[in-house]
């Protein structure tokens, strides 16, 4: 209110290091990177906020704010609802609170469904019926970090419609954690199969899930992950920890992980940041995953009390609850983090680490995507392909390519320059003649323009800068034509652009039309262009009388 527009709180978190620095240590080493997110934080919010107080300045005149205005204040400009209370009441104004907190209720109903719609939540995850418990004092023993398969029974099971779920009691599939996405598989026992398309966690223990439409008989199994796929799902969990270190490495210790996506075909890395990534740091970034990749580097992997392995350097993730006992996943000399996923043996087997995106994910955090292994691979052959497509339909090499195109651009700026002179009414191809018939002066040229836009272009700078003036273009190509401009006095007067380049198509057997001021007419037989030309001029005279 009081029109400040610099950031005032950004240097104020100096005072909050040196006041809170010796309980806080991590305030201290993180002093520069707290004051640079709290700056740009209030300068996106002082960046907002005018365009608020404009809407406020709008709505001064109503005694009651509504919930829906206060509400599109808050979730448009980051109007805080005390804030737009506080305004109002400077103008002895109230605001519907009651209706702002349904607004917010209805938003943060429609975010939750769309946050269950993009996990793949909702009607169709949800089970219902009761569970069999085949073995009641069963216990399920995940096995999956050794092995991908196993031979085992179900403890428990519960078929709702066509939908199974099993609980075995070894476990080889993961089920989803950590940014780690689910295993899929088959489960086959003695007359049955089914197909896993999914792992939940049931009160503490993994269910697989598929479809089976029949009822369910259980009998001893063997569970087979999808192997291809787990080692995939490998690759890329383990390039995580690795673009976490070099992230850290290379732009510097602020960066912390804010989540991930650890699928089969790819990876997605959200970080702590401050702004994008320039280009040459993307590449050491990308150069440094490499370089530990083909090391061969071996994967280390330990359980832990949680306070020795953090005091041992390990990376805990800021909001993830451990328990007093955690495993650590080590890469000697490189990373070193509590982590539930699985992994590669050793760093050699993701073959390739690339990266295919970088983008802002939130305030103060960055998002990259990569692949590794095979996917790597294909990304790189596309590209490749694309490369030679791209030279083929150029006609050189793929190592020529920038050269190319560096000429084409040239060519393409010297053929606009051509363009425009030729729009701003220059020249329309030949030096052409100009008439005077009686009060009218006209412009006979040729031009191998073809569009049709860029013509009507040409013609209305030649109306724009004549008076009492007919312009008459023969156009070449193989859309040859007739186009005529009459300028806006000889059209008051009766003259028709229409009717004169109908009446010089005629001579060639063609026709047209337009406005009285602009008109195109088709070429009937290109070869009586030249004898209609040398008659325009007395058919011009005949209109201009």
């Amino acid at each position: 209110m009081l029109g400040r527009r610099e950031p005032t709180l950004a240097p104020l978190t100096r005072a909050v290091t040196g006041t809170m620095g010796d309980v806080y240590p991590e305030l201290v080493a993180k002093e520069p990177h707290i004051e640079r997110v709290t700056r740009a934080e209030e300068e996106r919010f002082l960046e907002t906020i005018e365009g608020g107080l404009a809407r406020m300045e709008e709505l001064r005149h109503q005694p009651v704010i509504s919930g829906e205005d206060a509400f599109k204040l808050y979730d448009t400009y980051g109007f805080p609802l005390d804030l737009t209370q506080m305004i109002a009441a400077e103008h002895r104004h109230t605001v519907d609170v009651e209706g702002f907190e349904k607004a917010l209720g209805q938003q943060r109903s429609r975010s939750r469904a769309a946050r269950k719609a993009a996990a793949g939540g909702g009607e169709g995850r949800r089970r219902g019926g009761e569970w069999v418990e085949l073995k009641k004092k069963g216990k399920q023993k995940w096995i999956g970090y050794d092995a991908t398969k196993a031979e085992t029974e179900p403890i428990a099971f519960r078929q709702t419609g066509d939908q199974l779920e099993l609980i075995l009691e070894e476990n080889p599939f993961y089920a989803e954690s950590g940014g780690q996405v689910s295993d899929t598989g088959v489960v086959q026992g003695d007359g049955w199969e089914l197909t896993v398309e999914d792992v939940e966690k049931v009160d503490g223990r993994s269910a697989v899930v598929g479809t089976f439409g029949e009822t369910f008989e259980p009998t001893p199994a063997v569970a087979q992950v999808n192997e291809t796929r787990r080692r995939n799902i490998e690759r890329n969990h383990t390039a995580t920890h690795l673009v976490h270190a070099a992230l850290r490495k290379i732009l510097g210790t602020h960066v912390r992980q804010a989540g991930s996506v650890v699928a089969p075909e790819r990876l997605r890395f959200d970080f702590s940041h401050h702004g994008p990534i320039k280009g040459d740091q993307l590449g050491a970034i990308e150069a440094e995953v490499n370089t530990h990749v083909w090391e061969n580097l071996p994967i280390e992997t330990r359980q832990m009390a949680y306070k020795d392995a953090v005091a041992a350097g390990a990376m805990a993730l800021f909001g993830e609850k451990y328990g007093d006992v955690v495993r650590v996943v080590d890469v000697p000399g490189v990373s070193l983090e509590l982590c539930g996923g699985t992994h590669v043996a050793s760093t050699g087997q993701l073959a390739l680490f690339r990266f295919t995106h970088e983008t802002g994910a939130a305030a103060g955090v960055r998002r990259i995507e990569a692949l590794t292994g095979p996917a790597a691979y294909r990304y790189a052959l596309e590209l490749q392909q694309r490369l030679s497509e791209a030279a083929g339909l150029l006609k050189t090499q793929p190592e020529h390519l920038a050269r190319r195109i560096e000429a084409m651009l040239e060519e393409n700026r010297k053929l606009e320059k051509r363009i425009d002179e030729l729009l701003r009414g220059r020249g329309t191809g030949d030096e052409g003649s100009v008439e005077r018939i009686g009060d009218v002066e006209l412009h006979i040229s040729e031009s191998d323009l073809e569009d049709r836009n860029q013509i009507a272009v040409l013609m209305d700078g030649f109306r724009a800068q004549h008076k009492g003036a007919i312009s008459v273009l023969f156009t070449k190509g193989q859309r040859a034509g007739i186009h005529v401009a009459v300028t806006d006095d000889l059209v008051s007067k009766g003259i028709k652009a229409g009717d004169i380049a109908n009446a010089i198509a005629a001579m060639t057997g063609g026709k047209g039309g337009g406005r009285p001021h602009f008109a195109s007419a088709g070429v009937g037989d290109p070869g009586k262009l030249g004898e209609a030309r040398a008659r325009t001029a007395d058919i011009v005279r005949d209109f201009a009388r």
